[in-house]
């Protein structure tokens, strides 16, 4: 049933990604009828941009083709790390598109160009903006739901793209009517500088994700589960990592149990708490546990009250929060390095 959910989530992306394609094509064509009415730098900037979006909607269309890949002997974690390699992809390329910007932006300075239809101009691009923002919101919505980056990352461009097409619009709206064409350039400058702050923080987040950099967000709502779904058998969880491969979550981590457990009854144990993980987390989770005996240092915290070899009664409520699963050791040892003991 989970196999067919993630190949259902998977048609749903692609779907959506030839939706923001032919989208990209309709908006690339008024952007350029724009910049005939307008022969406006920062017109032409905007329709450049365009160009790129297509460049990068058929990449992100080949990174979730490869991502819905199973897995492996050669990829044992699946295939969805690639994401992060399309979502540097795009960064890349506003990255360079918004250098070029500002080469023809300061350039325009020097080199005035009289503006023409500055209305039909701004009513085009107004209206490409419109598609945009209302594209680049469900895009993120839906990114959400289905847990994708490259949606995420088609999303905050198509975003990005609409807040610098307004830009457009207004500076358009003010040259009509003051003839200021200075402001033409002003606003292609900007565009540039938006640009590279963009597609700068795109490169960096497809970097952390290659280089597997933490997930706070991800890890904290893992231990917010945990917490709230805590066995008496369970006496702590430390040690605790994951990392995202396209839809599927890879979890490591420690757990504390009675050092009298057998094999069985740790494995039913370490069983319980991934079907857990998985229901709460609504996806594809890999859980790697390793099982840790208990101290009689851990007496004072543990939950099993009717352990038969407890050594000290429960005298304290150690609650799982972010700062403590992540340490690796258990936890009455934390509390002594937070100097909460």
């Amino acid at each position: 049933m989970r196999q067919i959910k993630i190949k259902l989530n998977q048609n749903i992306k692609r779907t959506w990604i030839l939706i923001t394609l032919l989208v990209s094509f309709l908006i690339t064509f008024l952007k350029f009828t724009a910049f005939y009415f307008t022969n406006s730098m920062a017109v032409w900037s905007d329709a450049l941009e365009s160009i790129m979006n297509i460049v990068a909607s058929l990449f992100a269309l080949y990174s979730i083709y490869i991502a819905s890949k199973p897995k492996d002997l050669n990829h044992p974690y699946g295939h969805g790390k690639i994401e992060f390699f399309a979502l540097g992809f795009e960064g890349a390329l506003i990255l360079v598109t918004g250098i070029w910007i500002l080469y023809k932006s300061i350039g325009s300075f020097f080199i005035h160009t009289s503006l023409q239809e500055a209305l039909p101009g701004a009513l085009l691009v107004g209206t490409t903006g419109l598609i945009n923002l209302t594209l680049g919101l469900y895009l993120i919505k839906k990114s959400k739901s289905l847990k994708s980056i490259t949606l995420y990352a088609e999303g905050k461009h198509i975003l990005s793209d609409t807040i610098s097409g307004f830009g457009i619009v207004l500076g358009l709206i003010i040259i009509y009517f003051t003839s200021y064409y200075i402001v033409d350039s002003v606003i292609s400058l900007v565009l540039g500088l938006w640009m590279l702050i963009n597609g700068y923080s795109l490169i960096r987040r497809s970097v952390a994700g290659l280089m597997d950099e933490a997930d706070e967000i991800r890890v904290k709502e893992i231990v917010r589960v945990l917490e709230r779904n805590r066995y008496d058998n369970w006496v702590d969880i430390h040690n605790l990592r994951a990392q995202t491969y396209g839809e599927n979550i890879h979890i490591d981590a420690h757990i504390t149990l009675p050092y009298y457990f057998d094999l069985r009854e740790m494995g039913n144990e370490i069983q319980t708490l991934k079907l857990l993980v998985n229901k709460a987390l609504n996806t594809e989770v890999e859980l790697f546990l390793q099982a840790d005996p208990c101290d009689p240092e851990c007496c004072s915290y543990c939950r099993k009250l009717n352990c038969p070899v407890r050594s000290e009664p429960k005298t304290r409520d150690i609650i799982w929060n972010y700062e403590r699963l992540v340490l690796n050791q258990k936890h009455y040892l934390t509390e002594e390095s937070l100097g909460l003991d």
